[in-house]
Formats: C-alpha cells, structure tokens, sequence
C-alpha cells in the first residue's frame, strides 16, 4: 500500500515538471519568435547599426577587434567605419582617406531571404568608387557577418551582431 502512494506521489510529481518545462518552452519560443520578427523589420525598414567584433583579411589571419567598429545604415545614408588590414592595389593619394571609413548618401539596398534562418542584404555604394558592395549575412539571433569587395583592395570579412539603430530625440 505504502509502494503504491508512493508511486502516485512520484507520477504527479513527473506530470507537474513535464506540463511545468512545456510552459516554459512554449514562453521561450514565443519570446524568439517575438525576436526574429524584430529582426526582420529592422532589416526591412533600412535601420540598423552591425558591431564588428572580429575581422579576417583575405591575406592574413582571423583578428579579435578591441576598440568599437561599425555600420550604420538608415533609409537615406550609410556610415561605415571599419579597419582594413589587406593587400591595397591602388592606394589612395590623401594618406588620411581610409578605405572602408566614409558616408554613402547614394546607394541600393537589396534584401533576400538566406537558407539557414537569416537575410542577405546587399548594399552598393554609388558615392565611393572604390567599395563595390557590402553583403551582410543576418541571422535571426542578431548574429551577422559582413563582406567587403573592393575594386581596389583585397576583399574582407567582419563577424559581429546587429542592432536597431537608436533615433535621435
């Protein structure tokens, strides 16, 4: 008798923790639903900021970044401010113009979507004729990379997250 309440004890116990965890999933999946869904209107909405973190030159090794580097993009401009460490085939003649650090005013954004959760979004400066496109490849976690080709330069490779860009007030 005493085995049997026992029993009955430990199977309400187990029922409680397992009807418990699918709550607890079910809130999780609906918090990163909530998520990937503000992703795709940051994407979509041309307003977001990509915080490199890490950067891999075509010609080199894989590099830790210790000071901040970044993209903004907005609907009508896209400030780029990041290192470049690579091979340069036509140097620029102002020694203090730095490649991947400039403001485009004139430029197309595409988006698609990418196989593994994510957008591709390709922006083509028109305004700097050195810097042929930046593809970002966004996931749905905040995790991105970016691309850089150049007409001038070795291409190059950043790893970071994005954000939503902050308005001013």
């Amino acid at each position: 008798m005493k085995h049997i309440k026992y029993f009955r004890f430990l199977f309400i116990i187990c029922l409680s923790l397992i009807t418990f965890s699918q709550c607890l999933i079910a809130q999780k999946n609906e918090k990163s639903d909530a998520k990937k869904i503000a992703f795709k209107n940051m994407v979509d909405s041309q307003n977001f900021v990509f915080e490199a973190q890490s950067v891999t030159p075509l010609r080199g090794g894989f590099r830790n970044l210790t000071s901040s580097y970044d993209v903004s993009v907005t609907k009508d401009s896209m400030v780029s401010y990041l290192p470049f460490f690579g091979r340069a085939y036509n140097p620029p003649l102002n020694p203090t113009e730095l490649a991947l650090e400039f403001t485009s005013t004139n430029f197309t954004y595409s988006v698609s979507p990418h196989k593994k959760n994510g957008w591709d979004i390709v922006i083509k400066p028109k305004d700097k004729t050195d810097v042929e496109q930046y593809l970002f490849t966004v996931f749905d976690n905040g995790k991105a990379s970016l691309n850089v080709t150049s007409t001038s330069r070795d291409a190059i490779s950043f790893n970071g997250y994005v954000r939503e860009k902050k308005q001013p007030l």
